[in-house]
């Protein structure tokens, strides 16, 4: 630094101690200029915090944001041009719903809702990071770019002019001292950083409103159009379970029908040293006798074809077990045997099993 830098540092920290520490007064600058420097300083507080406010908004989880940034730096140092998202909570939502969804499998009536259901959340995070772009792209960076521009420069300006006051002041108090051409050449310089910060405020404040109100508008269209898109994903949803709910309620209930329990069959004693094996009573197969129930041999005679008994199926009934009867709707079943409240045995085009009462209608009923 130059003897003449050195001198004008010592004279601004000169006149700056004398104001903080000996209370004395620095040249007042007019009310319209404070004014406007009052609204620039409000300006540029806003723009920090709204950008910072809204940066939250979009990604709430402070631990993923800084995991984000950190990989975006990572990103930005290998040369990479895509960066990694932020994970939305809907897709996280979304992959567990579709994880155990499909651990359930499709066919169970919870299981499909929850694959429904994941496939939407998914769905919703894709329009989540479709908002997250274009709040960045319209809103974000556009105050971004004001705050690095034309704030910072008026910063630069006000901190100049600051300097120069500071200046002009230490030299009028010594004006004999200090010839008087330095002293105008002082003032001069103090109001050019004057009438300089003042444009600049005055552009900020008046010319770039417009820009800056457009940059807000385009802040709501996107959460407009993101929570339209959100809206029609969900109706899309809502009417999928809707109409789970009510297949689900029209659907015949299926009793539980417990498994046949052991039976024990206990040997002679010259064939044993006094211990039992057990057996399980086997449930009815396609290939039993009809006359045939538990190993028992039935006392009925089989009746003429004409009296045979018979029931008519009122639904569809697939067989889930090894033993059961499947038929459609409408089919007629000759009826063998009932097992118990719940469960008949038929025989269906040469086909032998067991199904529930509640799926079919008798016609000739079986008598004992």
């Amino acid at each position: 630094m130059s003897v003449a830098g050195l001198k004008k540092q010592f004279y601004k920290a000169s006149q700056m101690v004398s104001e903080k520490v000996g209370g004395a007064e620095g040249t007042k600058l007019d009310e319209d200029f404070k004014d406007l420097e009052r609204k620039a300083d409000v300006t540029s507080k806003a723009v920090v915090e709204v950008i910072s406010k809204t940066s939250e908004y979009l990604q709430p989880n402070p631990a993923s944001r800084a995991k984000l940034s950190m990989l975006n730096t990572m990103s930005k140092i290998r040369g990479q041009v895509k960066s990694p998202g932020y994970p939305q909570a809907e897709g996280l939502l979304g992959e567990c719903m579709v994880k155990y969804g499909r651990d359930l499998g499709d066919e169970t009536n919870f299981g499909g809702a929850l694959v429904d259901a994941g496939e939407t959340m998914k769905r919703l995070a894709e329009v989540k990071d479709s908002l997250d772009i274009d709040v960045k792209q319209n809103f974000i960076d556009p105050l971004q770019g004001l705050y690095d521009k034309d704030i910072r420069e008026i910063q630069h300006h006000l901190k100049k002019l600051e300097g120069r006051r500071l200046d002009y002041d230490y030299k009028k108090k010594r004006q004999g001292k200090i010839p008087d051409e330095e002293v105008k050449q002082a003032l001069e310089k103090f109001h050019e950083s004057k009438e300089v910060a003042e444009i600049s405020m005055y552009n900020l404040l008046e010319t770039d409103q417009i820009e800056q109100v457009s940059q807000l508008s385009s802040l709501v269209e996107s959460q407009l159009q993101y929570h339209r898109q959100a809206v029609q994903i969900l109706d899309e949803l809502s009417e999928k379970l809707k109409e789970r709910i009510s297949e689900a309620q029209t659907r015949p209930r299926r009793e539980y029908i417990p498994k046949p329990k052991p039976v024990f069959d206990f040997p002679e004693p010259d064939q044993s040293n006094g211990g039992f094996t057990p057996s399980v009573a086997p449930p009815p197969s396609r290939n039993s006798d009809p006359y045939l129930q538990f190993g028992q041999v039935s006392t009925r005679k089989p009746r003429p074809p004409s009296e045979q008994p018979c029931c008519k199926a009122l639904y569809d009934f697939e067989p889930e077990n090894e033993g059961e009867l499947g038929f459609h709707e409408g089919d007629i079943i000759t009826l063998t045997n009932q097992i118990d409240e719940n469960w008949y045995e038929g025989m269906l085009r040469g086909q032998s099993g067991f199904f529930p009462l509640n799926y079919v209608e008798v016609v000739v009923p079986l008598t004992h």
